[in-house]
């Protein structure tokens, strides 16, 4: 990663921020819920650019300019919205799941080569 690709992530992020705050009150306070539990449940994508994030920044803005209220958006239950939102998106927790069942069946081919 260069200098410029760090620069330009900082730009793309402000820009994002900006966005966001330009939203109803309503709508920040659930994107905001919304970007911690999405950093809790690490999708890899995260990581990747705002591209998650701006969708749904896109999605409220569309939602607040017909005069919808963040919930007649989201739905009531906001972590149902994000679990759909990233449902076939690869996590952290998914990879951490894998390198453990990896290391475990090396650990098991091992032990039952040594009893042969």
């Amino acid at each position: 990663m260069s200098i410029r690709d760090i620069i330009e992530g900082k730009k793309e992020w402000r820009a994002h921020v900006a966005r966001v705050k330009a939203l109803p009150r309503d709508y920040q306070i659930v994107y905001k819920e919304i970007q911690k539990y999405l950093f809790k449940v690490g999708p890899v994508e995260l990581t990747e650019g705002t591209g998650l994030l701006s969708g749904i920044v896109d999605l409220f803005e569309e939602g607040a300019a017909r005069g919808k209220g963040v919930l007649e958006v989201t739905g009531r239950d906001v972590a149902a919205f994000c679990d759909e939102l990233i449902k076939d998106s690869k996590t952290y927790a998914d990879i951490y799941q894998e390198s453990v069942a990896r290391e475990g069946s090396k650990a098991i081919k091992k032990g039952t080569d040594k009893t042969k």
